[in-house]
Formats: structure tokens, sequence, C-alpha cells
């Protein structure tokens, strides 16, 4: 079981690998009473992502014929992206990555460039992962999960306690939800430094996978999603995170593709920060809510920022066209 224990251990191991993020204010949100801060977790060195801390901390548990073997991962992009760079400061040998045939560029890109044998399969997350089930056990890898293994998720929820380290005040965590592990992480951690924190997960319109689930107290492992901006954040439940859900997530969010849109553009205008909008959907959370936030002390995990210049500037014309 993952908890506040877990989650001190895995940040004792992996601090030396990763970048403790800043914790922002964010004056375009904020005001008099409320207080909204950013963890930049998009400022991660080299990998721009969280994803850096749940694999640095399943990496370093691994043993040396485990390592031998070779480690694998099904991914939209970032998490490939920090397995192939944790993997090469780690000396592995053998990375491999299974990807959606959708993945832009510039991730697959970067898993190259450490070294990962990148393989582009299936039209979407779920029929990529199918398909990587089969391939992983033929070939003897080890599957490095970011919501199935619960090294991963204490990595992950590390995010939570370098949060509450920084501003012991928070009172509420906004975390973006794909297959659950960031938000089971960090709601973990959270939850016992404090049961009175929020810890609310925000999903697209497009993919409720983790709001389906809980309404209907089934796991969703797949799920059929429409088309997203957000392609960290389709797909299925983890099933770790779905049992831990009840205990780590307050509520869910559900966030349209328009305010996803405009919130990463607004982020880059307004804040001057350039994020995924994977990342944004919590900024744009907080500006189609306001009123559950008000009086709080809220903290927006912006989880990463591999954006590509093509995304973001067909994302400035399009907003800028509709004002």
């Amino acid at each position: 079981m993952v908890g506040k224990k877990e989650v001190e251990k895995a940040y004792e191991k992996i601090a030396p690998w990763i970048s403790k993020t800043e914790l922002e204010k964010s004056l375009h949100l904020s005001s008099d009473e409320t207080e909204v801060f950013m963890k930049l977790e998009c400022h991660q060195r080299i990998a721009r992502s969280y994803k850096i801390r749940g694999v640095m901390s399943k990496l370093l548990s691994l043993k040396e014929d485990e390592i031998r073997r070779g480690v694998t991962a099904v991914s939209s992009g970032n998490h490939g992206a920090a397995l192939a760079y944790g993997g090469n400061l780690l000396g592995v040998e053998r990375v491999e990555i299974f990807v959606p045939e959708t993945t832009p560029v510039p991730k697959v890109q970067k898993m190259e460039s450490f070294g990962a044998k990148v393989n582009r399969v299936g039209k979407n997350f779920d029929e990529t992962h199918s398909f990587a089930e089969e391939k992983i056990s033929e070939r003897g890898l080890v599957e490095v999960s970011p919501y199935e293994d619960e090294h991963a998720l204490a990595g992950q929820g590390t995010v939570a306690l370098e949060i509450l380290g920084q501003n012991p005040r928070i009172d509420t965590i906004v975390v973006p939800i794909g297959g659950g592990g960031l938000i089971c992480g960090i709601g973990a951690y959270a939850k016992e430094f404090d049961p009175g924190i929020r810890v609310i997960g925000v999903q697209t319109e497009a993919c409720p996978a983790m709001a389906d689930s809980i309404r209907d107290k089934k796991c969703y492992e797949y799920y059929e999603s429409g088309q997203s901006v957000c392609d960290a954040l389709i797909g299925g439940v983890g099933r770790l995170p779905f049992k831990m859900a009840s205990r780590c997530i307050d509520d869910v969010l559900l966030v349209s593709e328009k305010a996803i849109k405009k919130a990463t553009v607004s982020m880059m205008k307004d804040e001057r920060i350039m994020c995924e909008p994977s990342s944004a959907i919590c900024y744009a959370a907080f500006i189609e809510n306001r009123k559950i936030f008000e009086g709080r002390k809220t903290a927006l995990v912006i989880s990463g920022g591999n954006i590509s210049w093509e995304m973001a500037r067909g994302l400035l014309k399009e907003c800028d066209k509709e004002e």
C-alpha cells in the first residue's frame, strides 16, 4: 500500500536524479481571499514532466538481472520519454517503448535521442496497450508502468511532498488524470499529511474514464475516448489507482476541449509558461469552477511541458481568431 512513509522513502532515493520544481503563485488567478499556486513539473530538467519521478523510483528498485533483461513501457509520450532518459542516466542498455501512432513527433524524437527503441503501433493508447502486452511478454522485458506499480506511484507522490514542504498552508491540490497514478500518489501522501486537504482530479470531457469508474464502481481499464488535444489523458484507468481512488480523490471535474485550449494559450500569454494541454487542463478547471476554490489555497499540478511549437502556434492562432 502506498502512503506517506513510502513516498518519503521514494523521495530519498530519487532526489539526486530529479529537479525540485517551483511552486509559483499565479497572480493572474489569485485574488485577495483566494490564492492559486502552480507546481511547475513542466520545468523538470530534460524530461519536462513529473513522469521522471515514478520512473526513477521504479528503476532504482530493480535488481541487476531485471536491469539486464531491459525495460519497457506503453506510453502516449511523456512516460516513455522519462523512461528513456532515466534508463540512459542509469546505463540501462535496453529500453523499448510502445506508443500510439498519433504520438507527437517531438516526443518520439526525445525517446530516440536517449537510445530507446520506439514502436509506433495502434490508433490510440488502449490499442497500443493491447498490442504491447503480448510483445512485452515475448521479449522478456520488465514493464515500468506509471500506474500499476507501487514504486512508481510513490515516486509520483513526491510531487505532493514538495508542494506541502514549499507551502504547508495549501488546502487543495488539483491534478490531471490519465491512468490515475499521479493523483493517487499525490492523494496518498496529502491525505496522511492532513486529511482535510482536498485532492481534486481533472479530466477532459472527451475521456472521463476515472469519473465514470468512480460513479459506476467499476474499473474501466479500456475506455472509448473522443478526439482530444490532451494526448496524455486519453485511455482507461489503472487497476491500482482505481482501488486507491476512494481514499485519495475527493472529486473529479470534467473540462471542455475548448476551455483546455484557451487555458493553454492563457498560460503562455498571462503566465509566460509553456505547457502541454494535458497540464493546462488544471488551469482550465480552476477558471471554469472558480466558486469551489473561493477562499482556498490551491496548488495546480502543471504536469508536463512537452508541447510542440506547431501545436502551440496552432492553438494561438485558433484562440486569436475566436477573440
